[in-house]
């Protein structure tokens, strides 16, 4: 078999792997993503694909990646969050990642909620928090796989011209 083929199977598994990343939070999506892009990218010598499209694919990873991590803080935050439910909203989404997708959505939610309960001792103000986390979760997840079709996009434009 042709080492080159190789190469790009490797690639198309990566990129397979990292939309499911996308959906999955334990995985690292968007750098899988890129990681398979790269590869393929190389592996043609950079012929149809080069610098300008892989900069706006690795680009676009890394905004993802960010907009990802900060969305639940910033949910939290936005519904007037305690110091406490912010570091519990982070701490819970670390802790989160060891329990499969359902850890990793509900730890940052449990976290902010038990930290606010710990700051306010106030039930209506921590389940607040706890929607907020979610919904900033849920507008992160939305931005990531927004990120990883435009990267996509990225990829089959400078492959098509």
């Amino acid at each position: 078999m042709d080492l080159s083929l190789l190469w790009y199977l490797l690639s198309i598994l990566l990129v397979l792997i990292g939309l499911a990343g996308t959906i999955y939070p334990a995985l690292p999506g968007l750098g899988l993503l890129a990681a398979g892009f790269l590869l393929a990218a190389w592996n043609g010598n950079f012929v149809q694909v080069g610098f300008w499209p892989l900069t706006t694919i690795v680009l676009l990873a890394v905004a993802g990646m960010v907009i990802e991590s900060v969305a639940s803080l910033l949910g939290a935050r936005k519904s007037g969050a305690s110091r406490e439910a912010l570091i519990g909203a982070l701490l819970g989404g670390l802790i989160g990642l060891f329990f499969g997708l359902f850890g990793a959505i509900a730890g940052p939610v449990l976290g902010a909620v038990i930290g606010e309960l710990i700051a306010r001792r106030n039930l209506p103000q921590a389940s607040r928090v706890g929607a907020a986390t979610f919904l900033g979760f849920l507008a992160g997840t939305v931005a990531k796989i927004a990120c990883a079709f435009a990267m996509l996009g990225v990829f089959i434009l400078a492959l098509l011209f």
